[in-house]
């Protein structure tokens, strides 16, 4: 199928089921569409594409994008036109994908439902009565619905990862640092990390070996070298951690250890349980920490220069954020509880490189429930849940993804695959092998 056929194909789905599933916030004319699709398949024909030609891409709404609204899924910046392209957009043209839209999420990436963009919530193609996971709802919904092949989500505290698997696709967060970050709009700036959802671990892993690397653009980032698409599938042996953590919902527990010991007993994996201390302390570590930074992050939205004033105009969940950050910095509380979250995910950093001396592999759910109603009214602190299990690796900031791997009541179950800084090789390698296990789309 040409770039071309492949493009309109999905155009057609995005008119005849998007109104329903509200996805996209913004498309691109159909037009300009057209005429990339075919200069694309021109460089294909003459043997001169990138690697991302054929590709058609969509992209959370906080990374800039020339021409498109960078909006964050709020009013605060719905007039906000990119005049730049954040660094992964680049390499993804210079790659020749092509850029099909905006998709929705969580207002200013802060949620883990889907429910909170101030433009509707994204509903999961799986089952349109259940929320899709976030704060990356719409960048998994549009590969679930069939409407690109590939996505750009961010991950802060499991945002690629927790639709990922709501939603039976694939999502990767990479090691902090190894991709670059400049043109992302930043929710929590030592945490947030750019990465890729696509249908398949192959498409995910291509789409990550673009956007990685060092930028002159944002002074942490760090080179991660080539990944090797070859070695994907290949039979190999792995030491593969099982987390111990009691999770809510039993029957997601049982198809992970049900998967993990076909797995292993077929491809003479060594497995064994592993303890990470200070685990259970890990939400109540990340909030205060995320809830600090982003109110540092949201001064510059003050209504002067651009956008509303943010206070004026988020959504409650925002506002908690923005709320509880500047009472944390109150200069009475002197950033103690700030600081003493940070003492905290030290700990968790150094028990992760504990681990990852006697083991290649940790795995887990990737969260431990199933999703609830849209409009379902939860406590807080069981949204937060959804989370409990994808933090600690943005704590630790090293690499873990999401791979589905079978269903509890008809809904997708994702298997979280994680793996020590900069072991992408390692982890994608036994993503791919766990993906030959799962229920295929």
């Amino acid at each position: 199928m040409t770039t071309l056929e492949k493009l309109k194909k999905y155009l057609e789905k995005i008119k005849e089921k998007d109104k329903d599933l509200n996805i996209f916030l913004e498309v691109r004319p159909e037009s300009e569409l057209i005429d990339e699709a075919k200069r694309i398949d021109e460089k294909i024909k003459d043997g001169k594409a990138g690697r991302l030609a054929g590709y058609v891409i969509g992209v959370k709404p906080n990374i800039n994008v020339v021409g498109f609204h960078a909006s964050c899924s709020s009013k605060v910046l719905e007039d906000y036109k990119s005049t730049y392209d954040a660094t992964v957009i680049k390499k993804i043209k210079e790659e020749d994908g092509l850029i099909i839209g905006m998709v929705n999420s969580d207002e200013f990436a802060c949620g883990s439902s889907g429910e909170t963009s101030a433009y509707g919530p994204v509903k999961n193609p799986v089952n349109p009565e259940l929320i899709p996971g976030g704060s990356s709802s719409g960048s998994a919904a549009c590969i679930a619905a069939g409407f690109c092949d590939m996505a750009l989500g961010s991950d802060t505290g499991g945002s690629i990862r927790n639709p990922a698997s709501h939603c039976g696709v694939v999502g990767i967060k990479p090691t902090y640092a190894s991709v670059s970050r400049h043109g992302l709009i930043d929710l929590s700036m030592s945490f947030d990390q750019i990465g890729p959802i696509a249908k398949n671990v192959h498409d995910a892993t291509l789409l990550l070996d673009v956007i990685r690397g060092k930028d002159e653009n944002d002074s942490i980032s760090l080179e991660s070298g080539k990944l090797n698409l070859k070695e994907l599938g290949k039979k190999k042996k792995f030491k593969i951690g099982i987390l111990d953590f009691k999770i809510q919902d039993e029957r997601i527990q049982k198809l992970i250890d049900e998967k993990v010991k076909e797995i292993s007993k077929k491809y003479g994996w060594n497995v064994k349980k592993v303890r990470i201390e200070y685990i259970d302390t890990a939400i109540e570590t990340y909030y205060p920490i995320v809830y600090t930074e982003f109110f540092s992050a949201t001064r510059k939205f003050d209504g002067r220069k651009y956008g509303k004033k943010i206070e004026d105009s988020c959504g409650p969940e925002v506002l908690r954020r923005v709320l509880g950050g500047a009472e944390i910095t109150r200069s009475e509380h002197e950033g103690r509880n700030y600081y003493l979250a940070l003492r905290v995910r030290k700990l968790i950093e150094e028990e992760y490189a504990r681990a990852f001396k006697e083991m290649d592999i940790i795995i887990s759910p990737t969260v431990p429930r199933l999703p609830h109603k849209i409009g379902e009214k939860i406590t807080i602190e069981e949204m937060y849940s959804y989370d409990a299990l994808t933090i600690p690796s943005n704590l630790a900031g090293n690499c873990s993804m999401s791979v589905p791997v079978g269903k509890v009541d008809g809904i997708p179950v994702g298997m979280q695959i994680m793996a020590d800084k900069f072991q992408e090789q390692k982890m994608l390698e036994v993503g791919a092998l766990v993906e030959g296990f799962g229920e295929r789309r």
